[in-house]
């Protein structure tokens, strides 16, 4: 093992932990604020109820959130020190802003709206909510725009006397925040968070609607409230589910253009094709296909990437002997072009130790994980449905393990699919931390060892481990006590009255 691999790793783990968190904390904020809305225009009480209830579900989460958050800028220090030098000006943009914009939006109007229940006017307490439902995305567009920036290092240059990379002005960051790769990957990351937290309502629902079938110590207005959610959240799941897959559809057009070797690598595709792979197995040395079947209908691929054909693994590696990192037009950035001969002479120091260096990312991690996220968002979708099916004329599911085991399923599958995606879209950039301008292996920090950064993956992993049964213990705790005895709030108009913590 080396620094790189296990740097790697640490990040891996920490990003995808934390990962699990995001898509709930981006819709569920404001699916709780519709539940809100509605129980301040019709004074329902059983809506107040639901607000309560899944609000406490959603703090829970959003609480989890923040702590794993944390710990992604730390590691760009420790880790990645020369990452952070050589990019920084650039990179820590887009994160500074999602921290002073974004972050702040989200925390101060969380906390208005915990402790405001008796302190604010109804309509000014349900408007915290909406605020910080904005916040959450916010803080998405600019950790994107981030992202989107090491996919496509757009509005940058080259300084040589500081040997580091620069926005290019106003204008530069113009760009990063228009980056095509941004524009979508917002739409689609947001969709699928929507799968997850519709899921997420549904299933936990439908399950309490199920254990309430034939169970006469249960509450009418319980049965009212539960039907309501599970079919709300069964129809937020399923709007999303067909938005989420033409939003991805738009995004595979555009890593098409900006990053042929992903779309390539997820393929499978080792010569140029437009046929789309139903299975293919790479050879050990990942230079040719030892199993390959494409799907019985010819053009699927071209039509899913919007060219006649997708360039094959062989032919990008071929133009990258020939000419380094090129988009499928044969362009580069301003970046990558000024950095270019850097490139090559750290390749061939890279070579000259021994160190292969191939421009495309593994190609089985690519592939089995672009197919596990749309499988796992399919299956998610037809539990939805089912669901629907199952209320259909106040009818209501009778408890049994499977339909158990399904309404637990239902918000797992799309969150296990939107965590394949982003590790798919990860791992896709590969062997580049920005592509074509710093291999992965050129960002780490020179200083340390195997020793420490193993040592930090133990302490992470551990305390993720420990962090991991607090959030499932609370979560479920608070899911199987169903909804919560409420009382109309009041509005105090006494200055030293405490504060009352509503959850």
């Amino acid at each position: 093992m080396d620094p790189v691999t296990i740097a790697r790793w640490q990040f891996g783990v920490t990003t995808v932990y934390h990962f699990l968190f995001v898509p709930i904390t981006i819709a569920m904020s404001m699916l709780v604020a519709v539940m809100q809305t509605i129980w301040v225009r019709t004074g329902q009480q059983r809506f107040l109820r639901l607000t309560k209830f899944f609000g406490k579900l959603f703090l829970i989460n959003f609480a989890l959130g923040v702590v794993t958050g944390i710990v992604q800028e730390f590691q760009f220090g420790m880790n990645w020190s020369e990452y952070s030098r050589f990019v920084g000006d650039i990179f820590g943009a887009p994160l500074a802003l999602e921290a002073l914009i974004a972050f702040f939006l989200e925390s101060t109007f969380i906390g208005l709206w915990i402790f405001g229940w008796d302190r604010l006017p109804k309509k000014i307490h349900l408007l915290c909510i909406y605020a910080a439902a904005i916040g959450t995305v916010i803080s998405s567009v600019f950790i994107l725009a981030a992202n989107s920036w090491m996919q496509n290092p757009i509005g940058a240059k080259y300084n040589e006397a500081l040997g580091r990379a620069e926005l290019d002005g106003v204008g530069g960051f113009v760009e990063i925040l228009t980056n095509p790769l941004l524009w979508s990957a917002i739409p689609h990351v947001v969709t699928a968070s929507y799968m997850v937290a519709g899921g997420l309502i549904a299933g936990i629902a439908g399950w309490h609607l199920a254990r309430a079938n034939g169970n006469d110590d249960v509450p009418a207005d319980d049965v009212l409230a539960y039907r309501w959610a599970a079919k709300f959240g069964a129809w937020v799941l399923i709007v999303a589910s067909g938005l989420t897959f033409f939003s991805g559809d738009a995004q595979a057009k555009a890593i098409t253009i900006m990053q042929p070797y992903k779309l390539a690598a997820a393929e499978g595709a080792f010569e140029d094709t437009a046929d789309f792979s139903l299975l293919t197995i790479p050879n050990a040395d990942q230079t040719e296909a030892a199993v390959e079947i494409k799907a019985p209908v010819p053009g699927v691929l071209s039509f899913i990437a919007g060219v006649p054909e997708i360039k094959g693994i062989n032919t990008i590696r071929e133009e990258y002997r020939n000419q380094g990192f090129v988009d499928y037009h044969g362009n580069q950035t301003q970046l990558q072009q000024q950095y270019a001969e850097h490139v090559k002479a750290y390749i061939a120091d890279l070579e000259a130790r021994g160190k292969e260096f191939d421009p495309i990312p593994d190609v089985n991690v690519a592939y089995w994980s672009f197919r596990a996220m749309m499988a796992l968002g399919g299956a998610g979708l037809l539990i939805g449905v089912y669901l629907l099916f199952a209320l259909r004329g106040g009818r209501s599911p009778k408890p049994s393990k499977l339909f158990t085991t399904l309404m637990a399923a239902m918000p797992l599958m799309p969150l296990f699919a939107i965590s394949f995606g982003w590790i798919f879209t990860e791992m896709g950039r590969q062997p580049w931390l920005v592509t074509g301008v710093m291999p992965t292996s050129a960002g780490v920090s020179p200083t340390a060892s195997v020793g420490e950064v193993l040592f930090s993956l133990i302490v992470y992993t551990l305390l993720y481990g420990v962090l991991a049964v607090i959030e499932v213990k609370l979560f479920l705790h608070y899911t199987v006590k169903g909804l919560p005895d409420v009382t109309e709030p009041k509005v105090t108009s006494d200055p030293d009255a405490p504060m009352s913590f509503a959850y």
